[in-house]
């Protein structure tokens, strides 16, 4: 079968795959040639073999942060949407909000995380607020940017038949403003997850964080690179899943992109 035969998703994704797989060869070439050890430096054969042994403990920590990093995720996009709709209807919030938005990124979440921990203690709150700090700030700025985006004529247009604000923003701005909330939505995702890992790593009963911190006592190099594989793929999954619903709620962008 020819390249230009292959389905769509193929073709675009072999060359990562081919990428990643001559990768990991060469660090299994690499390890066993060298002769390391495993608490410095497992193959990826032993880290697949013991993240499978493991593979129950590694479910069972992986369900927390998968609750943890959505629940989080739900929180700065309901507080994002709230903000950028409430900026795109005044001139005047957007002139006062925009400045503290690019502010809230000079917070030191690596400093802040541990102080939530202290003032909520180590259940879900905490672990929301870090997730929230991570990712509302790229879904935000994506929502505010792509509601200024939007086609003037289109809003002129409306504005002249006497259409007002509320439908203006809902049949024009909003619409508009889509395709580059997904574009924002896959950045932000990506750091839910990492958010997720780490404010588990600072304090958690539960969790892919608190599981590689464990084992990284352990000196278990081989249960924390596994842990990091699951981490990689959930990312992924979730990174993937945008575009499914990207396809469903702007079916009009997709086929243009097609």
């Amino acid at each position: 079968m020819t390249r230009a035969a292959l389905p769509g998703p193929v073709r675009r994704l072999w060359p990562a795959a081919a990428l990643v797989a001559a990768l990991l060869a060469g660090w299994q070439v690499a390890v066993t040639a060298t002769g390391v050890r495993p608490q410095v430096l497992p193959s990826p054969l032993r880290v697949v073999e013991q993240g499978w042994a493991f593979r129950g403990q590694l479910w069972e920590n992986t369900l927390p942060t998968l609750q943890t990093t959505l629940v989080g995720f739900a929180v700065s996009l309901a507080v994002a949407w709230t903000v950028a709709v409430a900026v795109d209807f005044s001139p005047w919030l957007r002139r006062a909000l925009t400045p503290l938005l690019v502010a809230s990124q000079t917070l030191p979440v690596v400093a802040i995380a541990p102080l939530l921990i202290i003032w909520f203690g180590f259940g879900l709150l905490p672990k929301v607020l870090v997730i929230a700090l991570v990712t509302f700030f790229p879904v935000a700025v994506g929502l505010i940017e792509g509601f200024a985006a939007t086609d003037r004529a289109a809003t002129a247009l409306l504005r002249s038949m006497g259409a007002s604000p509320w439908q203006r923003f809902r049949l024009v701005r909003l619409p508009g403003a889509l395709p580059r909330f997904f574009t924002a939505l896959r950045i932000a995702i990506t750091y839910a997850v990492t958010g997720a890992i780490f404010a588990e790593y600072v304090g958690a009963r539960a969790g892919l964080g608190i599981f590689m911190q464990l084992q990284r006592n352990q000196f278990r190099t081989d249960l924390v690179l596994a842990a990091v594989g699951v981490t990689a793929v959930l990312s992924v999954t979730l990174f993937a899943l945008t575009y499914l619903v990207q396809r469903a709620v702007t079916p009009w962008y997709s086929g243009d992109r097609r």
